[in-house]
């Protein structure tokens, strides 16, 4: 009898299926966690995806309890896994949990009574501790009170340790295939469009940090999140029509200067135009400056692609905002006729903000409903202020609990978008609910010195030679 056929025909309160590629050392520890819990009401489904380490032996082992079965299967990725871990489990609530992480003795019960207590709520995620290699608590992540204190869902739950309404997530389709990684990104984001989500804000699971963790691979996670917001963007709405505006000052700015500086074989101002070209939610690229030399140059390369709007001088000088500029800009008859969504304003500092970031921050805007959004990186240093009797770090950062609320971001890569109806009433840029779009770290260099622009011809170089 397979171990799909030998699955309990009665359903239980919860299903926890563990995941496991390669985590011998840890996978004991993470069993073990759940059949601790205080929770009895409770089957394990142990997904084995094609371990070459000694993980078969050690699940074996578990093979003949009766709270647990065993799937061995070769490398089919994780949300195949899910999936399979679906159509198994016989949980009225399931649950993932990483063969490297575990849990707190009370995590079934609590989560379970909460989905219990409200049927409308289609999932419920707690707060966690961060450990090291060796599962020692190093510290505490907070969540937001996602009851009383969030109104824009743009932060995603935990990918594992979520506890899910199985009914909703089979109405909902399951996890998609066609991604190799963010499951749990991409089931947030089917969820807040049904469903009410929660947390509970007492940890109740053991994240552990170490070398061989999925979540340190920044390209591909980010690479994947842009392409789950476009392709639930494009099931619910049309596409986004966005205008960029690229603006540069004059003669004598710094910020002119850069425009014409090589950084390749092209200026800083050809990349970022040649970026906003290739944009699919960009309808209209618009430099504006009050110098005849970037009209000029505009003009003869770019000719129809790329409309320029004379920038009146003292909108352009040191310290004006660019909210006279915009103003100005929508008043042209070049885009007079149009009826964009959104405005997004580009700044050529950022030499390797590329037409899919620019694309990602767009669709972010929409898929959340935020009213502007900006371009950022998360910034997990120290920050320190000096209060007279010395450094003190801001907001406690060097304390063991971490709140989400006091997480630091850096405004960077240079990418500002507004939805137009909010511009024009506000007349501000960033205003209403902002939203977030994290960049990579390539993409957030901004260049501000010879050294930054010596960094970034190495890395325009470096890029070349990969091609």
């Amino acid at each position: 009898m397979s171990a799909v056929e030998s699955v309990m025909d009665h359903q239980v309160l919860v299903s926890v299926y563990i995941t496991n590629y390669n985590y011998g050392k840890y996978i004991t520890q993470a069993v073990e966690s759940v059949l601790q819990q205080t929770l009895d009401d409770f089957e394990i489904i142990i997904i084995d995806d094609g371990s070459t380490d000694n993980s078969r032996e050690i699940i074996e082992d578990y093979a003949r309890h009766p709270k647990i079965k065993v799937i061995f299967q070769k490398n089919k990725g994780l949300n195949v896994t899910n999936n399979i871990a679906l159509r198994v489990a016989k949980g009225k609530y399931i649950m993932r949990l990483d063969a490297d992480d575990f849990l707190d003795q009370n995590a079934l019960l609590v989560m379970s009574n909460t989905l219990e207590r409200d049927p409308e709520l289609g999932l419920v995620f707690p707060d966690y501790y961060i450990t090291d290699e060796s599962g020692d608590p190093e510290s505490i992540h907070k969540r937001h009170d996602f009851d009383k204190d969030v109104s824009l869902l743009d932060q995603a739950a935990h990918g594992a340790c979520t506890m899910i309404r199985s009914s909703f997530l089979r109405e909902l389709g399951g996890y998609n295939e066609d991604y190799s990684c963010q499951d749990g990104y991409e089931l947030w984001v089917k969820f807040t469009a049904q469903h009410k989500v929660s947390n509970i804000n007492t940890p109740l699971f053991y994240y552990r940090q170490h070398g061989s963790n999925l979540t340190k691979n920044e390209t591909r996670i980010l690479t994947t999140r842009a392409t789950i917001n476009k392709d639930y963007l494009k099931a619910d709405q049309e596409k986004q029509q966005t205008i960029a505006i690229i603006p540069v000052r004059d003669a004598n700015s710094v910020n002119n200067k850069l425009a014409f500086t090589l950084l390749d074989d092209k200026t800083f101002l050809e990349h970022k135009i040649d970026q906003a070209v290739l944009a699919e939610n960009i309808c209209q690229v618009i430099v504006s400056s009050p110098d005849e030399k970037v009209k000029q140059f505009v003009m003869e390369k770019y000719q129809n692609q790329v409309s320029f709007i004379s920038r009146p001088s003292e909108q352009a000088r040191l310290n004006v905002g660019l909210v006279g500029t915009v103003n100005h800009i929508m008043t042209q008859e070049v885009v007079s006729h149009l009826k964009p969504t959104a405005l997004a304003v580009l700044a050529i500092e950022f030499p390797f903000v590329d037409a899919l970031t620019l694309d990602n921050a767009i669709n972010t805007l929409f898929l959340f409903n935020s009213d502007s959004l900006i371009s950022v990186r998360p910034d997990t240093h120290l920050f320190f202020q000096h209060h007279g009797h010395g450094m003190q770090p801001i907001l406690n950062q060097d304390k063991f609990t971490k709140l989400e609320r006091e997480s630091l971001f850096k405004y960077t890569g240079g990418i500002s978008v507004t939805k137009t109806t909010k511009f024009r009433e506000e007349q501000q840029f960033i205003t209403g609910k902002v939203g977030h779009v994290v960049i990579d770290q390539q993409a957030s260099l901004g260049i501000f010195s010879e050294y930054d622009l010596k960094v970034a011809r190495l890395l325009a170089k470096h890029s070349l030679a990969q091609a």
